[in-house]
């Protein structure tokens, strides 16, 4: 028995596929398996196409057989197996696949059955094997064949072929595991927990059953008479043949053999999560690239969702097996939140089948993807709006983040799904719900940035615009400045801050600024007094009862100038600031006064009236102390 060299280029070629090509070990037994379950679709081809073989498909079984004191780790099916001359081409050249060839001449026939899926194509993912394997040993007898053959290797220094016994068709891949070391810890695929959590993660959905011995206990009852007053129950252990897989995935299953709660209970096992989804998407699409997918929108945030931890990605299938844990390039960040599985036969895999070759195949599911699920929010929002609102409770900020990300490239797409709390329906709605009850002159969207719904509507310069019967939007959220500052506009309706410049009367605004004009030398002494801390002081025409506000100027509005002050950035962006004043308030005369008779005082009150502008914006005073002692120093006379 002469041993034989790998026809591939090299030794170094065979370290390449053991090393390098596939991330992390666990991987081998998604290879084997999906190689087992070729076999037997290979025989059933054949049994379709030759009327001398005839397989009984129940029959069919992939085994996974452990011997902890041998240290091995058996994988066996009943398939097509193979002679020597199969087992010297598929095993003994790195890199030509069988499965290929096969599914090529397949291709060719007249004969194409939709249950009969060949997985591999590349000829390699037998050799993961080696990445915990010390050597290998296959024994295989090919269907007709009275004779079977037993390869066996190291790995790089070759590999044998011999004739050996068999009882029946098919193959048995055995492979004796490296020994535990420091680093690695082999012998961990022998564990039961461990193997069956690897046929669910990554092979739940092979079409044939795969079995192996599981442990198990079950309570007995006791004959031991002199043990009567103990009433303690008894157990004993045994042995139960079991298969592991599911075999048919639920999205494969007519959604009229399916319940809700079976739907959800896949959706909290698969995802690990303790609540119902709040909504369920079925997909089935053909086209250029046919794929299913069912998705799920979860009823509350994850705990992570908010952190680095956190990963968005749909799983991602191909021919039932796992691809990918977390593919995600098939959902937007705007819909990060969704999760569940997505299934195509036509995916160009790598060598590794750990990701695609082509993304332009992501690109066109994601992009179908995307539209499915914008359509089962826009579903939501016009047919339970209770659900829609609980929704955006959760998940509305992430929304909103989708329409600033990127320039506002998906704000067309994402602007009617948001809502915001309403000055005068007191409850969130949506930018078209404000635009038909807008008044006929009115041509501008207004809105109000502030921590919370009471405070923005206690805000001086919302006061004006509730009693002109404006309805007001009310936005809570840091980002919600920057959404609309991207959006501008909606409907041909300009979207403007109560802080705009921009006034809802033209005449309030011109009497504003000749009253402004006429109070120049004091706004200058002002605006000289805060040593720069204002770009400009000015009497407003928003305010009614209250003295004081604080405004902007220019693109960085107050909202955002904050926004940019969380990123703890020594330069970061400031806005404009402008401090208007109530020419009405009696504060004013008194500010008018001081500055005609005590310009000292006069600087006083005009700080003081520059702190409370900065509390009312929701910006921290540098020095409470001075303040309050600066409010009692003018109390006092």
């Amino acid at each position: 028995m002469s041993k034989k060299q790998f026809k591939a280029e090299s030794k170094r070629l065979l370290d390449l596929m053991i090393h390098s090509i596939y991330t992390n070990q666990e991987i081998f037994l998604r290879e084997l398996i999906s190689n087992a379950s070729d076999a037997m679709d290979k025989l059933c081809y054949l049994s379709l196409t030759n009327d001398k073989v005839s397989v009984n498909r129940d029959e069919l079984a992939i085994k996974i057989i452990v011997d902890k004191e041998l240290n091995t780790l058996t994988i066996s099916d009943n398939g097509i197996g193979m002679d020597s001359q199969a087992l010297e081409d598929n095993l003994g050249v790195i890199g030509k696949s069988g499965s290929l060839t096969f599914k090529n001449d397949m291709t060719e026939t007249e004969v194409t059955p939709n249950d009969i899926d060949i997985i591999g194509q590349f000829g390699v993912g037998f050799y993961s094997a080696f990445m915990v394997s010390e050597s290998v040993t296959v024994i295989s007898r090919a269907y007709g064949s009275d004779t079977a053959y037993k390869w066996v290797s190291s790995g790089e220094d070759g590999y044998t072929i011999v004739e050996c016994e068999k009882s029946s068709f098919g193959t048995d891949i055995i492979m004796k595991l490296k020994p535990d070391t420091d680093d690695e810890n082999y012998s961990r695929f022998l564990n039961e927990f461990t193997l069956r959590g690897l046929v669910k993660k990554y092979s739940d959905y092979i079409r044939y059953p795969i079995k192996m011995d599981v442990e198990k206990t079950r309570a007995i009852e006791s004959n031991d008479s002199a043990n009567d007053n103990d009433n303690a129950p008894k157990y004993e252990t045994y042995t139960e043949n079991e298969t592991l897989n599911d075999m048919i995935p639920i999205w494969h299953k007519p959604k009229s053999e399916v319940t809700d709660e079976q739907y959800n209970q896949f959706y909290k096992e698969k995802f690990f999560d303790y609540e119902d989804p709040i909504s369920r998407i079925n997909i089935s699409t053909e086209g250029v690239i046919s794929y299913e997918a069912l998705l799920f929108i979860p009823s509350r945030t994850p705990h992570n969702y908010f952190t680095k931890e956190y990963e968005k990605g749909l799983q991602l299938y191909s021919s039932g097996v796992l691809i990918m844990d977390k593919c995600s390039d098939l959902v937007p960040e705007h819909f990060r939140f969704v999760r569940g599985v997505v299934d195509s036969q036509d995916l160009s895999l790598n060598i590794s089948r750990e990701m695609l070759q082509q993304n332009r195949q992501l690109q066109v599911i994601g992009s179908s993807i995307e539209k499915k699920i914008n359509r089962e929010l826009t579903k939501m929002l016009e047919n339970d709006r209770e659900k829609y609102q609980e929704f955006f409770k959760h998940f509305g900020v992430q929304l909103k983040y989708g329409i600033v990300n990127e320039y506002g490239a998906h704000k067309d797409n994402l602007k009617d799904l948001i809502l915001f709390y309403s000055s005068t329906e007191q409850k969130p709605v949506t930018l078209a719900e404000y635009i038909s009850r807008m008044k006929e002159d009115q041509k501008v969207i207004y809105y109000a940035c502030g921590e919370t719904i009471t405070k923005i509507d206690r805000l001086p310069q919302t006061e004006l615009f509730k009693d002109k019967g404006y309805e007001v939007l009310y936005l809570t959220d840091e980002v919600d400045d920057f959404v609309m500052n991207i959006l501008r506009e909606i409907n041909g309706k300009e979207l403007k801050s109560v802080n705009s410049s921009d006034v809802i009367d033209k005449e309030d605004s011109e009497t504003a600024q000749v009253k402004t004009k006429e109070n120049k030398d004091l706004f200058d002494f002002m605006k000289e007094s805060l040593s720069g801390k204002v770009k400009e002081v000015r009497i407003s025409e928003k305010l009614k009862s209250h003295p004081v506000y604080l405004s902007s100027d220019g693109s960085i509005s107050l909202e955002m100038e904050k926004y940019f002050a969380q990123m703890k950035s020594e330069d970061h962006m400031k806005a404009d600031r402008i401090l208007e004043l109530n020419a009405q308030h009696p504060i004013f005369t008194m500010l008018k006064n001081a500055y005609e008779n005590d310009k000292e005082r006069a600087k006083k009150i005009s700080e003081m009236l520059y702190q409370q502008s900065l509390l009312i914006a929701g910006f921290p005073i540098e020095d409470p102390t001075a303040y309050t002692d600066l409010l009692c120093e003018l109390l006092g006379g």
